[in-house]
């Protein structure tokens, strides 16, 4: 009894100290302050101002430059990763163990020591400022996620599905396109979706890497440039909420296409 009790507590205390910090930013997303408080009572005026803020163009700017990147990018590594993956997946076991650990060095590398590799790879090779270092970045530390989001789905397949599509006649790229890449097409939809995220979030490569001069900013480089200065206003508080939701959004609807997934293959295996 007691021992169920304090698997409960401590699962409880962990969902809250998850969740707590996100709902509470929702929370005062309403009550246009800073200073946490309702002072203006509930109100929609934080989310107003992304629209009306003197500073709604800089923001615009920023989002659309996030956008892009993390569009870009994610689009890239999936493909790279996804491909990769198939690669990876046919190598021999001392070969691939050797492979996936090198591919987990981006992964296990404190992200301050890749992006100053990437700003010496870029100086000295004498990549122009701007889009393309950030593009270039953004798909090179994105993909390992990748990687490691469809292996998994990758090594649960049944093997012989592939080979019998062969003995069926298909050429090894029709069985590729055809029987291999739809079975593991949930955890290509979730290495992209990790990447998107991943590029989207990220700060400290895109700060030391954007170039001064270049006065490209997104949303994270953006965040940390106007807090500095003013700390942290109302509309911020908005932002990050509407960033919450569609976040929550993609989640769920990933988790209901692989559940729906799931019940389709079982019906199709009890028939």
């Amino acid at each position: 009894m007691v021992k169920k009790i304090l698997e409960k507590a401590y699962i409880f205390i962990i969902l809250a100290l998850l969740y707590l910090p996100i709902i509470v930013i929702i929370v005062y997303s309403f009550s246009n302050s800073s200073n946490f408080s309702f002072a203006e009572g509930f109100t929609f005026e934080a989310y107003k101002s992304i629209f009306t803020s003197s500073k709604s163009s800089a923001l615009l700017d920023a989002i659309l430059n996030s956008l892009f990147i993390a569009i870009v990018s994610s689009v890239v590594a999936t493909i790279l990763g996804t491909f990769s993956t198939i690669g990876i997946y046919a190598f021999r076991r001392r070969f691939k163990r050797a492979v996936l650990d090198v591919n987990q060095f981006p992964i296990i590398n404190s992200e301050i020591v890749v992006a100053v590799s990437f700003m010496v790879f870029f100086s000295t090779f004498a990549f122009p400022e701007g889009y393309l270092r950030l593009i270039i970045a953004h798909i090179t530390f994105c993909t390992p996620y990748v990687v490691l989001s469809i292996l998994p789905k990758l090594e649960s397949m049944d093997p012989n599905i592939y080979e019998a599509a062969l003995d069926l006649g298909a050429t090894r790229t029709q069985a590729l396109f055809k029987v291999e890449i739809p079975y593991i097409a949930p955890g290509i939809i979730s290495g992209f979706v990790l990447a998107f995220t991943l590029s989207l979030d990220d700060f400290i490569i895109t700060q030391i890497n954007k170039g001064a001069a270049t006065g490209i900013n997104t949303l994270s480089t953006y965040i940390y440039s106007d807090a500095r200065v003013q700390g942290l206003e109302p509309f911020w508080y908005a932002i990050f909420s509407i960033i919450i939701v569609i976040v929550v959004a993609l989640v769920l609807t990933i988790n209901l296409y692989k559940v729906r997934k799931q019940k389709k293959m079982l019906k199709g295996g009890e028939l």
